[in-house]
């Protein structure tokens, strides 16, 4: 009997480890994230959910494989302590860099390396944790866009990942 409450523990153990992955503010905005993308809000991820959150971002086309794509690295349906687990061995690893340069590229599916500013703002003021007038303005003023209007967010990753040059002086 003991080596089967044994690996019952162990099994039990290697769920709730993945909360001492993330501080708790952290679980918090995954969760606030799960909950966006949950939009039959049913407690699971699945294709439509991942549709209707794709269509709320702008991007209305997305093709089934893409979607088939990303259910298939989950290890079955996606609850939140699976989604949690999903990010942790993601994360695990990956530089700081890489983990926003993907978040952004969310936005950018032809992968220009750029976005508009007032896509940008738009998305940062309606999804999420929304960024106030003010907050856009700063962040504009920190990392502001060329004549074009559009934002290099891969400097501005660069930037916040590795801090600005200051050999120019």
């Amino acid at each position: 009997m003991a080596p089967k409450n044994t690996k019952k523990k162990t099994a039990e153990g290697a769920n709730s480890n993945v909360f001492t992955l993330f501080e708790q503010a952290q679980i918090q905005e995954f969760k606030e994230a799960f909950t966006i993308m949950d939009q039959n809000s049913d407690g699971f991820i699945d294709k439509n959910d991942l549709r209707d959150t794709f269509a709320a971002l702008g991007r209305q086309n997305v093709k089934q494989e893409e979607i088939d794509m990303m259910l298939k690295d989950a290890p079955g349906p996606i609850n939140f302590t699976v989604f949690l687990t999903m990010f942790g061995e993601k994360l695990k690893g990956a530089d700081p860099e890489e983990t926003i340069l993907n978040a952004f590229k969310v936005f950018d599916p032809e992968g220009k390396g750029i976005l508009k500013k007032e896509y940008i703002a738009q998305m940062l003021t309606t999804q999420a944790e929304r960024f106030s007038a003010v907050e856009i303005e700063q962040m504009f003023t920190a990392f502001p866009p060329d004549v074009a209007g559009n934002l290099d967010y891969k400097n501005l990753v660069y930037i916040i990942t590795h801090g600005e040059d200051n050999d120019q002086e």
